[in-house]
């Protein structure tokens, strides 16, 4: 999945609205999903190793925000259910495994 450039700083402005909805720190985030914040930071600005990434950091803040009884910002990119897309590893983001 290729995004524009537009649909990458959209979906970056939405990571880090949706990383202040949550009411955590990058450092508590990382901390959570078992990587490191360098891990965390690269994933906010969509310099990524898998694709699976930004699902699972996606999935992560918004359960956290629901989990607060907020909504979070919707991702204008990163939608739809991710076990429709055949190109991601779906064990992968279940499991949240952030390598």
């Amino acid at each position: 999945m290729t995004l524009s450039r537009k649909q990458i700083e959209t979906t970056k402005k939405e990571f880090q609205e949706n990383l202040v909805r949550s009411q955590k720190t990058v450092d508590v985030v990382a901390s959570e999903l078992g990587t490191s914040v360098e891990q965390i930071y690269r994933i906010l600005e969509l310099n990524i190793r898998e694709i699976e990434q930004p699902w699972i950091l996606k999935n992560y803040l918004v359960e956290t925000i629901e989990s607060l009884g907020e909504e979070a910002v919707p991702f204008t990119a990163l939608k739809g259910e991710y076990h429709e897309y055949w190109f991601l590893d779906k064990d992968k983001i279940e499991n949240k495994l952030i390598e």
